[in-house]
C-alpha cells in the first residue's frame, strides 16, 4: 500500500450559518464537516465526489489550508497542518497548490500568459522564472509561444491548461482540482483528464479531484470518497466502488451517469438510400 501523504483524523469544521444571521450578535454555527477520518497515498488521484451541499469543496479547501478546522487533525507528511498561523504555513504553500473550477475568473485578465505562470516561480525565489514557465507549459501541451498570449485569447481548454501549468510549475507534492472539467466542451474535457493523468504518473503527484460526476471521477481516479451531508459514506478502489456499491447515494451518484441510448423511433424513421 502506498504511504499516505494526507492523513486526516475526526475532522470536524462549522462555520458561520449567515441565512441565520440575527440583527444583533452573532451567526449561529453549522457543522459541515462532521468526523472526517481517511488518508490519501502519495502518488494517487483521489476522487472526492457527492451532491452539492456534500461538503466536498470545503473539504477540499481544508486540505490545503484555505479553511481552517474546528476540531480534529489535517497531517500533511506527519505533521499537524490544521491549526498552524500563515507565517508557519508559508513553507508548506510551495507544495499545497489548486487548480480551479473557473479558469477564466482564477487567470489575471492584465497579464500574459508567461507572467501568470511565472508569478508562483519568481514569488519563491526560484532561479531562471520565465525560463521554469516555459517548462510548465510546455508540459502541460502549449507551445512557448503562448506566453505572450492573454487569457481571453485563449480557448476554455486552453486556459485550464495554463490554470494546470501554474500549479505544477513549482512541482509540488499535492494539487486540489476543483471540477476543472465541469464548464468544459466533452473533447476538452478529455484531454484535460488525460494531461492530468499523465503528470500525476510523471511527477508522482497526490491529487485530490472533486467532482460530482462519478464518470469523471472514475476516468481518472484510482480511489474514490463519495460525501453525503458532511460524511463520508463510502470509500474504496473505485473498480470496488463502481461495482459494488454499498450506499444509496453511491447509487443514485451512478444512475445519474448519462448514458447513450439508442433512439428506436427515431432509427426507424430514417430512410437509407438503396445502394
Amino acid at each position: 500500500m502506498a504511504e499516505s501523504l494526507f492523513s486526516v483524523r475526526d475532522l470536524h469544521l462549522a462555520l458561520p450559518d449567515m441565512t441565520r444571521k440575527p440583527l444583533f450578535g452573532p451567526a449561529p454555527r453549522i457543522e459541515i464537516l462532521k468526523g472526517l477520518s481517511f488518508d490519501l497515498p502519495a502518488g494517487e488521484i483521489t476522487g472526492i465526489v457527492g451532491e452539492s451541499g456534500s461538503g466536498k469543496s470545503t473539504l477540499g479547501r481544508v486540505l490545503v489550508r484555505l479553511l481552517g478546522v474546528s476540531s480534529g487533525q489535517v497531517l500533511f507528511r506527519g505533521k499537524d497542518i490544521s491549526h498552524l498561523d500563515e507565517a508557519q504555513l508559508k513553507p508548506l504553500r510551495r507544495d499545497l497548490q489548486m487548480i480551479f473550477q473557473d479558469p477564466m475568473s482564477s487567470l489575471n485578465p492584465r497579464h500574459t500568459v508567461g507572467r501568470i505562470v511565472a508569478s508562483p516561480i519568481k514569488r519563491y525565489g526560484i532561479d531562471a522564472p520565465e525560463k521554469k514557465a516555459y517548462e510548465a507549459l510546455e508540459r502541460v501541451g502549449l507551445s512557448t509561444a503562448f506566453a505572450k498570449r492573454y487569457p481571453h485569447e485563449l480557448s476554455g481548454g486552453q486556459r485550464q491548461r495554463v490554470g494546470i501549468a501554474r500549479a505544477v510549475a513549482l512541482n509540488p507534492a499535492f494539487i486540489l482540482a476543483d471540477e476543472i472539467v465541469s464548464g468544459l466542451d466533452v473533447s476538452s474535457q478529455a484531454q484535460v483528464l488525460t494531461l492530468l493523468r499523465g503528470l500525476a504518473a510523471d511527477m508522482n503527484l497526490t491529487i485530490a479531484f472533486i467532482s460530482h460526476d462519478l464518470s469523471v471521477i472514475r476516468t481518472v481516479c484510482s480511489q474514490v470518497m463519495v460525501l453525503n451531508r458532511g460524511e463520508i459514506v463510502e470509500a474504496g478502489r473505485c473498480d470496488q466502488v463502481f461495482d459494488a456499491p454499498q450506499s444509496e447515494v453511491t447509487h443514485a451518484l451512478i444512475d445519474a451517469i448519462p448514458l447513450p441510448e439508442m433512439d428506436d423511433e427515431w432509427f426507424d424513421s430514417i430512410k437509407f438510400d438503396k445502394v
